[in-house]
Order: C-alpha cells, then structure tokens, then sequence
C-alpha cells in the first residue's frame, strides 16, 4: 500500500483483526453484486468506502425518482440513468481507486456462470425468487460464499450461504426452487426506506468479514428483522441432505 491508502484505510488498519495484511486482501479481492438498488446501495458504497479491489454490479434497470426514496447510491440528476451507472458514479466519487464494472443486463443461469467463477465473492440484492436461485446454483457450482439479504415492507432477513463447508446449507436449502412463493415488491408493497440501509449494511460486514477472515459468518443462520418492533430473530439452519442444489454425498468432506 502506499502513503495514501495509509491513510484511507487506517481506520480499518488500526484493527487488531484487519490490520495491513487485512486490508490488502480487500484491496485484492473481486466482488459480485447482483442489483444495484435498496440493497445494492448500501453495499456497493461500504464496500466501496472499505476499498474493495473490483467491484462488479448487474443490474438491467434504470434509475426512477420512487426509487430516491431509500436506494441512496442514486440522486435526482441521475434519473433515467441504468442503475449500474448511477451506482459506480456513487463508488468513484467516494473512491476512485476502486475498479467498478457495471453490466447493464439481467444475468441468466448461464451468464452467472462466469460472473460467479470471476468473483471472490457474491452478495444477492435482487428481488425475485428466479434470480436468487440461480445465483445460489452458481455460488454452489464455484465454490463462492453468497450474501444474501432481502427487504420488503418492515421485515428484512440476511444470511450467508457458504457451501465450502459441507454442514452449512445453500439458498435452496431453506427456499426450495420448486416451492410456491408470492412474489412481493416493492412497487406493490412498499418498504421502509431505512430497512434496505439496516440489511445492506450488514450484508457489506459479512462480505467484508468473510474477505478478511474476521469473526464467524452467518452461515448456518437466518436473521430476521421486525422493523415495527426492531425485533431480530435467529434461526439455526443444517443442511439439506435432499436438496437438489447442494445435496451432501457421501464423499463431502469439510472444504476450504
């Protein structure tokens, strides 16, 4: 690192448990960020601000004035502009020196593929069940710890999907991709602007966790938050045996 990272990531450094050697692994690593809006905000601008190396963020939409509301990466000037675009101006006007790759696309099962194989690590931000399993089926296909988190109306959940090590369950596990889900959005439910700030910011202490190798993840566990009552809840999570994605087999043994 040179004089001025010092001095940016000293704060960071000053930790017993990051330190130099932490904060270069962040400086080194590769994540992957699918959406770039309630959640995606905070997460692409923590991250940003922690001084990840290269930031990918997907997201096909594009910035609309309902969405100024709580995804905070965006601003009234950048109306109508993809979201991806909007989100890397965010990171580079608090940054510059973090290398930001938006795509403008919804990634498909296939393009995931080698997004999920390029990244270190990915952290979900969508907002739909199709997405989110094909994102987990990646992570699982690569070896990838997953972020993920979700918010509508006053109730967030977050947890870390991290096959890597065999007792710990996917996505898929907890959410069966042939169970029956309502979808619920945003533009039909609402959110409370600040729940999507609450879980993305946790979703950027995961991932940044994870990255440096500080503390326990959240694998294992589902955190849900009641945000009327600011109630958490936690629950234990094994994994499926039986599941489709991850099914454990015989010859699983604790990977790193």
């Amino acid at each position: 690192m040179n004089d001025d990272q010092l001095l940016r990531y000293s704060r960071h450094i000053l930790l017993d448990e990051i330190g130099i050697e932490g904060q270069q692994k962040l400086l080194a690593a590769h994540v992957l960020v699918i959406g770039a809006g309630g959640l995606g905000s905070p997460v692409a601008l923590y991250l940003g601000t922690a001084g990840i190396g290269t930031l990918t963020l997907v997201d096909d939409d594009t910035v609309d004035l309902t969405n100024l509301q709580r995804q905070i990466a965006h601003t009234l000037a950048r109306v109508g502009e993809p979201k991806v675009e909007s989100a890397a101006a965010a990171v580079r006007a608090i940054n510059p020196e973090v290398r930001v790759v938006g795509l403008r696309e919804r990634a498909d099962a296939a393009r995931l593929d080698v997004l999920v194989a390029e990244a270190d690590l990915v952290i979900d931000c969508c907002d739909n069940f199709k997405t989110r399993h094909a994102v987990n089926a990646a992570c699982v296909q690569h070896a990838r710890p997953l972020v993920s988190g979700a918010a509508i109306g006053f109730d967030g959940q977050i947890s870390v999907y991290d096959t890597r090590i065999a007792a710990n369950p996917c996505y898929a596990c907890i959410f069966p991709p042939d169970s029956t889900f309502q979808e619920a959005r945003c533009a039909t439910m609402g959110v409370f602007a600040p729940l999507v700030g609450i879980i993305g910011s946790m979703q950027s202490a995961e991932a940044l966790k994870l990255l440096t190798g500080v503390g326990s993840s959240l694998a294992g566990r589902l955190q849900m938050l009641d945000a009327r009552q600011m109630e958490w809840t936690d629950i234990r999570m094994p994994r499926n045996p039986t599941c489709a994605v991850c099914g454990v087999r015989p010859t699983d043994t604790q990977r790193s």
